[in-house]
């Protein structure tokens, strides 16, 4: 069984109990799906689904001077958030290229509680060690303490009520509450975030526990139409969201700023690494910019696909990064990397699919 030399999650025995075909996703065994894509994808905008995430990564970092150490590797601004909040941002290199994109939350006094993306939690805890010489913080990589489980859609809080404390439903969006009970499961982290464009919540359980807080998610959720969900609905869920992807629609030789996340940019902020690279891509008129777009004509754009800016010119102005078949609004949908000045909302574009130029629209 070729994915028994993958990576695997807490559930992996389950899905194989279930004959689940999986995928290799970042050195990881994940499910594509488990019943249709459009099935899990309908359900998470229509009532609720439930995908396992215990791929990611999750590193501790401490110390008295946390969020000023922090604020000089990240693109946001830690001064901008609270006790128990959570904050989006990027980590670049001096070049100003993403590393990753990721979540932190600021889980109790001098402790933040990073989520780097799977395939680069080793790359970032090297950057942070790296970064941390003198010792001024304490930096453990817990990612093997837990499973990760997103509740996503617009049942998520009826499912959630049936098995936490009410204060629990209490949270913001983008807070996270640590050391909670689920179904008699203590030492849950709860967060209000997720990658899908609805109201939802991410549940950091023990790692031994997670089929269990699983399977009891199952129960209390099958009068809600909770469905288990995969990665293909993930990533159709996330496009229609308008959320980047890393390793499509950022890399390390896409910055955020070129990647559709410049709000999690704050130049204004004193000095952080890639700051002054990351100055001179914004203020480059025929930098590239991320665009959301949709075919016109029959097709679906594909990562890679070359970008024209007329049916005839041999002049490439992008690449599409995402694409696929949006399940909500039946049409193909994609984000590309396209040169500003070509890249105004609403403008005509061309994406070559299979040596044929397929009209789209920028939106």
């Amino acid at each position: 069984m070729a994915e028994k030399n993958l990576k695997q999650t807490p559930l992996f025995d389950y899905y194989v109990e279930k004959g689940l075909k999986l995928t290799d996703f970042g050195g990881w065994a994940l499910p594509i799906q488990f019943t249709k894509i459009q099935e899990e994808h309908d359900a998470v905008r229509q009532t609720v689904g439930i995908f396992e995430a215990s791929h990611m990564g999750e590193i501790l970092i401490k110390g008295s001077n946390v969020l000023e150490w922090f604020n000089q590797i990240i693109t946001n601004d830690t001064q901008r958030i609270s006790l128990n909040d959570a904050q989006y941002t990027a980590i670049v290199n001096e070049n100003g290229y993403t590393l990753d994109d990721l979540i932190y939350y600021y889980v109790a006094e001098n402790t933040l509680f990073v989520t780097p993306n799977a395939g680069n939690k080793d790359k970032i805890l090297a950057w942070l060690n790296e970064h941390n010489s003198d010792n001024t913080v304490e930096i453990v990589d817990q990612s093997a303490e837990y499973g990760l489980i997103a509740v996503q859609g617009p049942n998520s809080e009826k499912v959630l009520k049936e098995i936490v404390a009410p204060e629990v439903l209490e949270l913001n969006n983008f807070q996270m509450f640590s050391q909670q009970t689920i179904a008699g499961v203590d030492s849950v982290r709860i967060s209000k975030t997720g990658y899908t464009g609805e109201l939802g919540y991410e549940l950091y359980i023990p790692w031994s526990e997670t089929t269990e807080v699983w399977e009891t998610l199952l129960n209390v959720g099958e009068s809600y139409g909770l469905k288990e969900c995969g990665l293909g609905a993930r990533d159709t869920l996330r496009l229609e969201a308008g959320m980047a992807l890393y390793g499509n629609d950022l890399s390390e030789e896409i910055t955020p700023i070129e990647g559709g996340i410049a709000f999690a940019v704050d130049l204004n902020k004193e000095n952080f690494i890639g700051k002054e690279a990351l100055e001179t891509v914004k203020n480059d008129p025929n930098r590239y910019m991320s665009r959301g777009f949709e075919l016109t004509g029959k097709g679906i754009a594909r990562q890679g696909y070359k970008v024209y800016e007329t049916e005839e010119s041999t002049k490439v102005i992008g690449e599409v990064t995402s694409g696929t078949k949006s399940p909500t609004f039946k049409k193909a949908i994609g984000f590309a990397q396209i040169r500003k000045p070509f890249a105004k909302i609403n403008d005509r574009i061309f994406v070559e699919i299979r040596n044929k130029r397929v009209p789209a629209k920028i939106i």
